[in-house]
């Protein structure tokens, strides 16, 4: 597998099923900002309320072919193995890529366990082997990359923004960067010790850095 991280704000994915695993699915994919379609001719109560509410385009009906049309990523969460295999088989006709829940043998991606701190992502797979194993690793990560991460992240992007306009060489960039990230940055984050950030700031940014 590939591993990739994609933009698919305001991009059209179709899922499959109407149960807890396409629930799933489709929070994460509105979360990430998709345009997204649910075929089914029923529905957990989560994702009724996200249809009422006009979140989703949700077609009460079973799949039927052309159904896919346009969207970018496809997901075949439904409890019939013979459904599943159809979304798949057209998925592949048209060259789109499928998740099918259950069968890493039909899938052209997999969906990975994922921790998120901020604009930190860690994802975890295990190529459809055991989505257990890789929801346990992502747990035992959450204890080591905890909101710290995320400040310090907003941080770092805050003074790229502003002081690195006039960078032009990339080792001078790297350095600069490198020299940022002191070895008890993120314990000052932690602690709330941001007076001891500002300070480390002003040495590597200079007295007058604005951040």
């Amino acid at each position: 597998m590939y591993p990739v991280s994609l933009d698919i704000s305001g991009l059209l994915c179709v899922v499959v099923g109407g149960g807890k695993v396409a629930e799933r699915k489709v929070l994460s994919l509105l979360e990430a900002g998709a345009q997204v379609r649910l075929i089914s001719p029923q529905l957990t109560e989560a994702l009724h309320e996200l249809a009422v509410a006009g979140r989703i385009d949700w077609l009460a009906r079973y799949f039927q072919s052309g159904d896919l049309r346009d969207a970018l990523l496809v997901f075949a969460a439904t409890d019939n193995r013979q459904v599943n295999e159809a979304v798949a088989r057209e998925a592949a006709a048209a060259g789109k890529l499928v998740n099918v829940a259950d069968a890493p043998e039909l899938c052209s991606f997999q969906v990975p366990a994922v921790l998120h701190q901020g604009d930190l992502s860690i994802a975890v797979s295990t190529n459809g082997k055991s989505p257990a194993l890789a929801a346990r690793i992502k747990k035992q990560l959450e204890a080591d990359y905890g909101p710290e991460y995320a400040l310090l992240l907003e941080l770092l992007g805050r003074i790229r923004e502003r002081t690195l306009v006039g960078i032009a060489d990339g080792q001078a960039r790297r350095n600069l960067f490198e020299n940022l990230l002191h070895e008890d940055i993120l314990r000052w984050i932690k602690n709330g010790q941001w007076e001891q950030v500002r300070s480390h700031l002003r040495v590597v940014l200079g007295p007058d850095a604005d951040f």
